[in-house]
């Protein structure tokens, strides 16, 4: 069975750093694409950041200068690093990966999000 799973959420002040990071596990054959995205309470999910397996970013404008995805693919692991944070960047943060494993095929998988909070 494969799985993500998130850590390194949690509570900090504006102008703090947090680092996010994902693991993949289970029966993998590849990972494609992989990603941050965040649901603030009452908006929709939407992207923080991108990477590939060829290193590739993207990065939502609201992120761009103060966040920064990157991956070891050797550990199947995803980071985000945030810094200079702001309280509208508080939001459950959800990591996505695109990967194969025992069945053909790619299939999006997701973790069950971290939530971070940023006071002001």
């Amino acid at each position: 069975q494969v799985q993500l799973v998130e850590s390194g959420g949690g509570l900090v002040q504006a102008g703090g750093s947090l680092r996010l990071s994902c693991v993949a596990s289970g029966s993998i054959s590849s990972i494609n694409r992989m990603g941050w995205y965040r649901q603030a309470p009452g908006k929709q999910r939407e992207l923080a950041a991108l990477i590939t397996s060829g290193g590739s970013t993207n990065y939502a404008d609201s992120v761009k200068g103060r966040f920064t995805i990157s991956r070891d693919n050797g550990k199947n692991t995803v980071y985000l690093q945030m810094n200079s944070l702001k309280p509208e960047d508080t939001a459950v943060y959800y990591c996505n990966a695109d990967m194969s494993g025992i069945l053909p095929g790619i299939f999006a998988y997701w973790g069950r999000g971290t939530q971070v909070t940023v006071s002001s």
